[in-house]
């Protein structure tokens, strides 16, 4: 890897550093303005910001293991962004989309372990509804998670090379003969 390609992904992690100063930034808000001045509606009947405080995963799922399920999810937490660390420099630096994705899943699991870790929670205080359908009240940190699957599995259908001309061009040459196409 050149120092140009280094510079670019040093860029990337500069992202992957802003996103979780962004989230931390807006949960301290939620947590100094929201938890005691009360919800605020932003847009009626759409959007409010209201203080929550998730000890589990996505959905509330798994808040009810107490102090082993706080260290445990953390634990998973942090092995999960040492993975998407250790793809993210495998990655090549041609490859914006997957980067991209991977500073965002890093940034978002980076931030709610940090409130895991030191708070015993995770704080959410997004509350999006459509009429009568309500979503469960996230965060910035659940929101750059979001959008890196998205693109993940956005770059799976947009991928340049279906999987079938990649492995034919991963076999250049068959008994030391360069593979021709007709």
């Amino acid at each position: 890897m050149n120092k140009k390609d280094i510079f670019w992904k040093l860029g990337y992690l500069l992202v992957t550093g802003a996103v979780f100063m962004i989230d931390q930034t807006t949960k301290s808000w939620a947590v100094r303005r929201l938890r005691f001045d009360g919800d605020q509606e932003v847009i009626p009947g759409f959007l409010n910001f209201v203080y929550a405080q998730n000890p589990g995963v996505a959905f509330s799922m798994l808040d009810d293991h107490g102090d082993a399920g706080r260290w445990g999810l953390s634990a998973v937490a942090l092995v999960a962004a040492a993975l998407v660390l250790y793809f993210f420099w495998r990655t090549p630096r041609s490859d914006d989309r997957i980067l991209g994705a991977l500073a965002l899943l890093l940034a978002g699991i980076i931030g709610n372990v940090v409130d895991r870790a030191r708070l015993g929670f995770v704080v959410d205080f997004i509350d999006v509804q459509f009429g009568n359908w309500h979503y469960p009240t996230f965060n910035v940190a659940d929101m750059a998670i979001c959008f890196g699957a998205g693109l993940l599995i956005l770059d799976m259908f947009l991928s340049k090379k279906p999987v079938a001309e990649n492995a034919e061009v991963g076999q250049s040459s068959v008994n030391g003969n360069p593979k021709s196409k007709i």
